[in-house]
């Protein structure tokens, strides 16, 4: 399993993201960053996500949660997964590089959606 590093530069812009094609797996998590937005009063709160791409930027199957740390009930938590996951479909496909396509197909990776600290 490969872990993405949350990105402290997920201020990359998707549409420059789209652009040009990634080229290494912290580009693919920047740009997946650069879509996310956490739900409103989420504070201190993060959900990981689990998933595998096609050599086109898809995803192969839907996003699986490997761990999730949000306050509040039932309804919070699955807002939050929800939103998680809207941001990383919203993002694809993405644009990747011939040799990245090449070697991303199938495996699996792990992001982490966190909301700012207070």
């Amino acid at each position: 399993m490969v872990k993405l590093s949350s990105v402290a530069s997920a201020l990359l812009a998707s549409a420059a993201a789209e652009a040009a094609p990634l080229n290494g797996m912290n580009e693919v998590g920047a740009a997946l960053l650069a879509c996310w937005t956490p739900p409103a009063n989420s504070d201190n709160s993060s959900v990981t996500l689990s998933f595998s791409f096609k050599r086109d930027g898809t995803l192969i199957g839907p996003p699986k949660t490997t761990a999730i740390h949000v306050s509040g009930d039932d309804k919070a938590r699955k807002a939050y997964i929800d939103a998680a996951t809207k941001a990383l479909n919203d993002c694809l496909p993405l644009s990747l590089s011939p040799s990245l396509a090449q070697g991303i197909a199938g495996n699996v990776f792990t992001l982490q959606f966190n909301s700012p600290k207070k």
